[in-house]
C-alpha cells in the first residue's frame, strides 16, 4: 500500500516550519508523499486572515519543486467547518489502496479526544505527533512520534510582523513571500 501523509492547516501563510515537519515526517516514516490540505474553516479557530483562493496559491508556491508533496484543496470544495473526519472518510473512498498519516503538532495531541467523531477517525488514519519542546506527547489514541528540529516560526508571528511592515525572509519560502507582496496580503 502506498503511505501518504497529509499535513492539514490554515496556512495563513505557509512557512518554512510546515515544510520542515512534512519533510522531517516524510523521512522518518518513509512515506511516499505527503499532501498539504488548506482548511476551509477549521473548527477550533477564528476564519483565515486571507482567502481561500490566495491560501491555495501560497501552498502551491511553497511546495513547488519538491515532488513528493502536493497540493489536495478537498476541504476548500466543502462549505462550513473542516472536519478531519469528513476528510479522510472522503479520501479514503476516493483512494482504498492509500494508508494516511495525519500529521499533527504535539500541542494538538492533547484536544484529540474533543476533535469530532475522534473514535471512527482513528480506525481510518495514523496520527502522526511532531515532537515540539514543551508539548509531551500523551494520549489514550495511537500516535506514532516524529521528533523535529525546533523552529519557533508561525503563521501568526508571520502576520504580526507584516502588519507592522516587518521583513519575513527566511521565515517562508521566497515565493510565499513574493506572493504576499504582490496580492497585499497581512499589511496593516
Amino acid at each position: 500500500m502506498k503511505r501518504v501523509g497529509i499535513l492539514g492547516g490554515t496556512f495563513d501563510p505557509p512557512h518554512l516550519g510546515h515544510l520542515i515537519i512534512a519533510e522531517e515526517v516524510y523521512q522518518k516514516m518513509k512515506l511516499d508523499e505527503v499532501w498539504f490540505i488548506p482548511s476551509n474553516q477549521p473548527p477550533h479557530k477564528a476564519n483565515a486572515n486571507a482567502d481561500n483562493q490566495d491560501r491555495l496559491e501560497m501552498v502551491k508556491a511553497a511546495v513547488a519543486g519538491n515532488d513528493h508533496f502536493s497540493i489536495h484543496d478537498i476541504e476548500l470544495r466543502r462549505n462550513g467547518k473542516s472536519y478531519t473526519y469528513e476528510t479522510i472518510s472522503q479520501l479514503k473512498q476516493r483512494y482504498p489502496d492509500i494508508s494516511f498519516y495525519f500529521i499533527i503538532g504535539g500541542d494538538m495531541v492533547e484536544y484529540l479526544p474533543k476533535w469530532n467523531a475522534i473514535d471512527k477517525l482513528v480506525e481510518l488514519v495514523q496520527f502522526v505527533g511532531v515532537k515540539r519542546s514543551g508539548y509531551p506527547l500523551n494520549s489514550s489514541y495511537s500516535i506514532k512520534e516524529v521528533e523535529i528540529p525546533v523552529i519557533e516560526i508561525s503563521s501568526t508571528m508571520i502576520r504580526e510582523r507584516l502588519g507592522q511592515g516587518q521583513e519575513i525572509k527566511y521565515l517562508a519560502p521566497d515565493a510565499v513571500i513574493e506572493y504576499i507582496k504582490e496580492h497585499r496580503l497581512y499589511e496593516a
